[in-house]
């Protein structure tokens, strides 16, 4: 993992191909198909949270006019940029942040990421490109799925110009094929924690899924996941689980606390539960893909993910993770900057818990302000809610 995402980072500095900037649920596969190398902002907002460099830079967007209460990922990586400061000078030996060519952004998970981009693109005076699919829908119909076809299609022309490439069909089918392959392979990494040992939890997970974000639709994020997934596979048939002794098994709802992994993870794992399962990490299985319908496909795999879609599809889809898995309990991240991937606001979860009967518990925090986090309290409310799903269990 270490080699392959140094390789990934020190090749968007080495001079070799155009720089697209692309959300991480967007058209990643047609900008790869141009010859692109793609760099995904969002990745570098969880490093400034995993790395919690975060906190001394999200004052300087501040200054410029942007909230508190929007995006963390957002105001961290504009204060990186305002104050020429990145985890990957430290950790890659890059200058910075590597300039775009031209940006791309999809709005399937919020707004923000088209002010967000905006800002780059103003800055660096170079083209962008958006994609802006209906959202909160029960069901993904043709119609929707001919609009983001044609807002596709439209950045063709932009596209060929800041490549100096005409449009390739073969290779943006090679590139689907690629990334379908990836995504399905990550899809069955995932699978494998249904086993009750089981060998991945949430927070491995989301560091695995480096390659399926910021190398999806390459033969490198391929190999990458079929080696995975056949060590866990393997850690599967001879029993070996993260967590032997754990007498629950728990759903994480929402994004991560990225400054918090490691405490997270500990604190589950000495409490007895494994946290087996989340809708964030499964945010990159793109099933729908089709490199024989290229188009419609990839239009209908990102207007249909599970922040794009009505509280009725996601509590359909909760509650079918719930049985796969063989869920306890949901805790529900209550992200504060981060409304749209934010799912407790609205009586979900006491909607989803009369539905299916499993408990819910909601930790207020953030993907990367810390400030919106406390460590204690939610110690408390975790290592309770477990206690009462252990005891749920003994008494049933």
């Amino acid at each position: 993992m270490k080699q392959i995402m140094e390789e990934y980072f020190l090749s968007l500095e080495s001079g070799d191909k155009k720089i697209a900037w692309c959300t991480s649920v967007g058209p990643a596969e047609l900008l790869r198909s141009f010859g692109f190398e793609v760099y995904f902002p969002e990745n570098h907002g969880a490093l400034l949270g995993a790395t919690r460099t975060a906190m001394e830079l999200i004052p300087e967007a501040g200054k410029c006019g942007y909230s508190n209460q929007v995006c963390s990922y957002t105001t961290a990586d504009i204060g990186a940029y305002l104050k020429k400061n990145t985890p990957l000078q430290k950790h890659y030996g890059m200058q910075g942040i590597p300039k775009p060519d031209i940006i791309a952004y999809n709005t399937n998970q919020c707004r923000e990421v088209e002010d967000w981009f905006t800002f780059y693109a103003d800055e660096f005076n170079c083209p962008i490109v958006g994609i802006q699919p209906p959202r909160y829908l029960d069901e993904v119909t043709d119609d929707e799925v001919q609009l983001v076809v044609k807002q596709f299609k439209k950045m063709l022309p932009v596209c060929e110009q800041v490549s100096g490439r005409k449009f390739d069909l073969d290779s943006f089918k090679e590139t689907v094929r690629l990334s379908k392959e990836a995504t399905l392979l990550w899809q069955k990494v995932l699978k494998t924690s249904t086993a009750m040992n089981a060998p991945l939890s949430f927070f491995d997970g989301t560091i695995h899924m480096g390659p399926i974000v910021v190398l999806r639709g390459t033969q490198i994020a391929k190999d990458y996941y079929t080696t995975l997934l056949a060590e866990l596979e393997e850690n599967v048939k001879n029993g070996l689980g993260f967590a032997p002794e754990a007498k629950t098994r728990i759903f994480w709802e929402g994004m991560p606390i990225w400054g918090k992994l490691r405490m997270m993870s500990d604190l589950f794992t000495a409490s007895g539960s494994a946290v087996v399962a989340s809708t964030y990490c499964s945010s990159w299985v793109f099933g729908q893909f089709d490199e024989d319908n290229p188009w419609e496909s990839t239009a209908r795999a990102y207007t249909e993910i599970f922040i794009n879609r009505s509280e009725k599809a996601k509590m359909k889809m909760l509650a079918a993770w719930f049985e796969e898995f063989n869920i306890d309990g949901i805790v529900y991240h209550d992200t504060k900057t981060c409304f749209n991937n934010s799912n407790a606001k609205f009586g979900m979860p006491q909607r989803l818990q009369k539905e299916t009967g499993v408990p819910s518990l909601v930790v207020e925090g953030d993907l990367c302000d810390l400030r919106f986090f406390s460590e204690g309290q939610s110690i408390t409310k975790i290592e309770t809610f477990l206690e009462q799903l252990e005891d749920a269990k003994i008494l049933s």
